[in-house]
């Protein structure tokens, strides 16, 4: 690739006034077509008409690689739709030359999705001389690799998961401020001691069912899966779904325990499509949660520009990891989820469109996205980065949960998969069946799924 002048960082652009570039147009199309000098780039928009934090970062990339690449042009076409109408549009825009756009930001959820349907272009071309590479954390890399050993993205910041705990209702409750559990007993105690000491107030909640969809499923069952240290949701090297593993029995029996012994929100809320808006706008902030099974990006809905202000939330709200089954290494355990920015594989432009990457993705600007976004960094440059390190309270404690992360199996089945497991989640939650009947039920459902030859058997 030809030398190309050093990238100014978007603080300085920020501080310039570089947001009041022109409009960002909307994602009715955006095709590789026309200008050879123009890159196009395909991102989801909120559908709220409020959030705009990737609209503005995007603006002044756009500046400042149009300002660093004189005669080069970018051109924003943000898709505003839900989560999955995002995903149908974009991979419609990649089925034919004339409609792709040669950068899109892609979901690790769904990437190996397209990457087999053929949409997306192999990055190593470009990986490989591209210094910024070695400074990304090897589970995030694994994120955007394919089943081909080829990587297809570039991540620019991820999640992590854990235990956030009301401190002041732990200290009615008789429990440590610094509460660390160190297996699934003690979260469990801990639950059980909130529940006779603190009559009201919701022990603990963990998403479960259909209701909250992937919020179950990862944040739920495969935070519990991941710290059995037994079989896995899928076996990579035999490339088969597993089934009648003991850790999947084990998961659901966690489960079962939570809403059996009443320590979990009653049932029908735990199901409730919206339960996660109660959690951060009103059980939380009200002192009517005590534990919380959940995400890194919380404390943003309690800031000053989040949906619902607390101010107290820093001091009374703290995190702990989410312990391994009975305490074996690494004794803890965390998902993460995130995306990347992709080239398409009908892009002509895949020189250009990389170029952009490399300015979306230098250090300045990975310090930028993650502080706005309340990212967690994928780049062990950033996460050491003192702007970012203060960014947000509790920051360093998820970033220290990256070592210790999982994700989810990127396959086109995979959301089959997941709504399996929230059918077994949901008939354990209600009392339906024992965690030995939801398993059988969920081997016989990814059996079907997988068809002949998908699926070993372990633990039987």
């Amino acid at each position: 690739m030809p030398a190309r002048p050093t990238a100014r960082p978007l603080t300085a652009l920020f501080a310039a006034g570089a947001l009041l570039a022109g409009p960002v147009l909307t994602g009715c199309g955006g095709g590789s077509g026309g200008d050879p000098d123009t890159v196009k780039v395909a991102y989801n928009r909120n559908t709220d008409n409020k959030t705009r934090i990737l609209d503005d970062y995007l603006a002044a990339v756009q500046k400042q690689f149009e300002h660093d690449h004189p005669g080069k042009k970018v051109r924003l076409v943000p898709i505003q739709a839900s989560q999955a109408d995002y995903y149908a549009k974009l991979q419609q825009m990649m089925r034919s030359p004339k409609t792709a756009p040669d950068l899109v930001r892609e979901d690790t959820f769904l990437i190996n999705s397209d990457i087999r349907s053929g949409y997306l272009r192999p990055l190593d071309d470009k990986l490989g001389n591209w210094p910024e590479w070695r400074h990304y954390v090897p589970g995030a890399k694994t994120a955007a690799r394919a089943e081909d050993g080829r990587t297809y993205g570039v991540p620019d910041g991820t999640d992590t998961r854990g235990l956030w705990f009301n401190k002041e209702l732990f200290a009615r409750a008789g429990l440590p401020a610094d509460w660390r559990p160190a297996t699934w007993q003690d979260v469990l105690d801990a639950a059980r001691t909130v529940k006779r000491r603190l009559p009201g107030v919701i022990p603990l909640n963990i998403y479960t069912g259909k209701g909250p969809g992937e919020r179950s499923s990862m944040q739920g069952f495969e935070m519990l899966l991941y710290g059995t240290g037994k079989d896995p949701l899928y076996d990579p090297d035999a490339k088969k779904w597993v089934l009648g593993g003991q850790g999947l029995k084990d998961s659901l029996d966690f489960v079962r325990t939570v809403f059996a012994e009443k320590l979990g929100p009653d049932p029908s809320d735990a199901v409730d499509p919206n339960i996660d808006t109660r959690v951060t706008t009103q059980w939380l902030p009200s002192g009517k949660l005590a534990i919380d099974l959940d995400g890194s990006w919380l404390g943003q809905n309690w800031l000053p520009t989040g949906g619902k202000p607390w101010p107290q939330w820093a001091r009374v709200m703290g995190q702990a990891a989410f312990p391994t089954q009975h305490g074996a290494a690494p004794g803890k355990v965390s998902m993460s989820g995130g995306w990347t920015w992709s080239i398409p594989a009908k892009s002509p432009r895949a020189d250009l469109a990389w170029q952009l990457v490399e300015t979306l993705q230098t250090r300045q600007n990975a310090v930028e996205w993650n502080v706005r976004d309340a990212e967690i960094a994928v780049r062990d440059d950033v996460a050491a980065d003192p702007r970012y390190r203060t960014s947000m309270p509790g920051v360093d404690f998820f970033t220290g949960l990256v070592a210790a992360t999982h994700y989810r199996p990127a396959l086109p089945v995979y959301p089959r998969v997941s709504a399996a497991i929230q059918e077994a989640m949901e008939s354990v939650t209600t009392g339906d069946t024992t965690a030995q009947q939801a398993a059988r039920r969920y081997d016989e459902q990814v059996t079907s799924i997988a068809g002949d030859g998908g699926t070993v058997v372990r633990g039987r």
